[in-house]
């Protein structure tokens, strides 16, 4: 019984151990990803980016060690627990799942120092012909420069045209508005009484404003008689 005991809190506080692993693995690896998205890449690993790498690899390696200890007393349990031999084997998944991603970042790491670097040595080889051939230097910034001119050009062409566009459109639409009005007053005035309606209607809607406007007025003069 008191064997069983020590074996449960042992189990216990190793499963604890390795949860406190993982989450520092966690927090290292989002540090670590974070040097493959700098702006300006360095060259050559720096120190803290060195140290990093070396501290996840220790904490691997740590969270191996307790995995195994974890295994064996497992397998010298007489009758292991489904519980436990679960918690084992997530332990086991997120090891691997956590060496695959520090080899996925060391290589994103490399590729973006490669292509930095690449990127720089152009840069220095085209600074470096510029300096042996200023002439050269001087034409190829005037090629820049007209090409930048006829980008610009390119696109207030394209806005121009937009907004001709857009006039004609409007031009369109109120050509097609005065046919329609025209179609209907020519309608209207073929049907008997149409007229007469419509002058009513209007002179009702203007008897109505004038009501409307003679009400606020009065009411205006309310409030501010009684205020």
């Amino acid at each position: 019984m008191a064997a069983t005991t020590s074996s449960t809190q042992g189990w216990a506080q190793l499963r604890q151990q390795a949860r406190s692993l993982e989450t520092q693995t966690e927090m290292l690896l989002h540090t670590y990803a974070q040097f493959s998205n700098q702006t300006n890449i360095p060259p050559k690993p720096t120190e803290e980016e060195r140290h990093t790498e070396t501290k996840l690899r220790e904490l691997l390696d740590k969270r191996e060690a307790v995995i195994s200890h974890l295994t064996r007393l497992l397998t010298s349990d007489p009758s292991p627990s489904a519980l436990k031999q679960n918690n084992l084997s997530l332990l086991r998944d997120k090891l691997s799942d956590h060496r695959r991603d520090l080899s996925w970042l060391r290589l994103t790491l490399d590729s973006a120092r490669t292509r930095a670097n690449l990127l720089g040595s152009v840069r220095d080889d085209i600074s470096a012909y510029r300096a042996a051939n200023p002439e050269q230097g001087e034409a190829d910034y005037m090629l820049d420069e007209r090409g930048r001119l006829d980008r610009s050009h390119e696109v207030a062409d394209s806005v121009l045209s937009q907004a001709y566009a857009v006039q004609d459109s409007f031009a369109s639409q109120r050509e097609r508005l005065a046919h329609i009005n025209r179609r209907i007053t020519l309608a209207a005035s073929q049907v008997p009484g149409i007229n007469t309606l419509i002058t009513r209607i209007s002179a009702r809607k203007r008897r109505d404003g004038i009501i409307m406007g003679s009400f606020i007025a009065f009411c205006f003069l309310m409030f501010w008689f009684f205020s």
